[in-house]
Parts: C-alpha cells; structure tokens; sequence
C-alpha cells in the first residue's frame, strides 16, 4: 500500500491503466488492416498532412514533400505505408507514428469497432480521486488525440471527464527527467506533488531523478521488471490518498517510511 499527500497523479497507459495485451492485440491489429483505407480517403486532409509532416521530421526531412518527393499518389501512399508498419515493427516511439495512429484509431473507436480496455479498478478509482480533488493526468507514448479518444470510448463507457490534462512525446521521451519537470512546469506544480504511476521501471527512475514521487504498477501480464526499488502496486486501489499523511511519522520495522515530501510506503500491507 502508498500513501500519498499529493494532489497529483500523472498515470501511464499500458500496463498501468490498461492492458498490454488490448493495445498489442487489437489497437495495431487496427491500424494495419485500415491503414490503406485511411491513407485514400484522407490523402490531402489537413489531420493527415500535419502527421506526414511529423513523420517526415522524424526521418529528417522538413515536410512530407521533401520526404514523398513522387508525382505518382499511389507510390507516395505506398512509401508511408511501409514506413508506418517498418516502425510499428521496431515499437517505435515517434511522434509522427503516434499522430498517424491516433487518426486512424479515431474511426474505430467512433464506429464502436474498438472499445479501449481499462482494469476494473480503474472507473471507480477516477471517481474517488476527483471527489476528493486530486488532479489526474495521463503520460503516454500515443498521441494526445488517441489517448483522449482512448478514455472516451472504454469498457467501461466514458471516462474523459476524470482526467485533468494529457501528455505525449512532444512533451518528451518518457526515460528523460527532463519531460517531467516540463509536466510539472506546465501545471505550475510542485514535483513533490505529484506521484507518477507506471509499469516501466526506467521511466520511473526519470520521473525520480526530476524529484517527482513514483510507483511501480504490476498489473497481470506486465513484463518482469527486474532489479529496481520503486514501490509497488497491483491495483489502484493500493494508493491510499491521506492529505495528513505528511503530518505524521509513522514508525516501526516494516510497517512505514516516511518522507517530508508527504509519500509514504507501506511494504507491509
């Protein structure tokens, strides 16, 4: 069990909110069976351009017609194509690969063809957090468009509204210490606010190197996460939110450790 003071809590996604599995096995599934389909039927818009563009920076050029330097459309669509799945192959985590799923998410998850999985636990501990005034906010890899679609269309119907602010790689890479302090710079927070929850046991240590408090979810399914010491959680329900908690030293052998920064761990219970 934590206990935490803060009034922050920045989450991740995968592993942590939701399944591994459902992103790996069904969201990427998606985009390989629709990608052409989207790719001519909005070959031109402004959405789909703006993510061109992106991927052509990631690759080092400064627009998409620099990179798709072709007359012929069919053989420009082609080339993002093979550049789409090359890096959906290497799980690459680029901008421009973010952006262009997230689009061609958007019809699946309006269609009702995808419905975003999150653990049970997940609808009611929203819930609490905003009844008792803690800001949530999202960390992800995906998009800012695909998460928002993400927690509009779940399982459990529509949970958006639970959440304060959302993040992405244009924020920065999730294992720099650097992307966290410009979270917390643009909430205009403290780090010791601010508890961030994930799978992941190097963005963790980022999110502690800029001073941010931290645990490690193990949800089922999860990766081992090897040697670390960050605390561990199985389910929301394992972060006890105590505004008092800083208040007090709690002591004994195993029971607590308390730190002036109002985060506590409870290894015991």
């Amino acid at each position: 069990m934590i206990r935490f003071a803060g009034q922050w809590l920045l989450l991740d996604i995968e592993g942590t909110t939701s399944s591994i599995r459902f992103v790996y096995d069904e969201m990427f599934p998606y985009v390989r069976k629709h990608l052409d389909e989207f790719l001519d039927r909005h070959w031109g818009s402004e959405p789909l351009t703006k993510a061109l563009d992106q991927m052509a920076r990631d690759l080092g050029f400064p627009d998409h017609r620099d990179w798709l330097k072709m007359d012929d459309v069919a053989a420009a669509k082609a080339c993002v194509r093979r550049q789409t799945l090359a890096w959906m192959d290497q799980d690459a985590k680029l901008t421009g690969l973010k952006a262009l799923q997230g689009l061609v998410w958007e019809s699946g998850f309006t269609s009702g063809q995808l419905r975003a999985h999150v653990y049970d636990d997940v609808p009611a501990a929203l819930q609490r957090w905003k009844k008792m005034g803690v800001r949530v906010c999202i960390y992800s890899s995906g998009s800012v468009q695909a998460q928002c679609l993400f927690f509009r269309h779940t399982i459990h119907g529509d949970l958006l509204r639970y959440i304060t602010a959302h993040f992405d790689t244009t924020t920065g890479d999730k294992k720099q210490a650097s992307s966290y302090r410009a979270i917390v710079r643009h909430l205009n927070t403290e780090p010791t606010a601010m508890l961030f929850v994930s799978d992941v046991p190097a963005e963790l240590d980022a999110a502690r190197e800029a001073h941010l408090n931290t645990a490690l979810c193990m949800r089922p399914g999860n990766k081992d996460p090897g040697v670390h010491d960050h605390p561990q959680i199985r389910t929301f329900f394992d972060i006890v939110l105590d505004p008092g908690y800083n208040e007090r030293i709690v002591h004994g052998p195993g029971i607590s450790v308390f730190r002036p920064d109002g985060f506590g761990y409870e290894p015991g219970l």
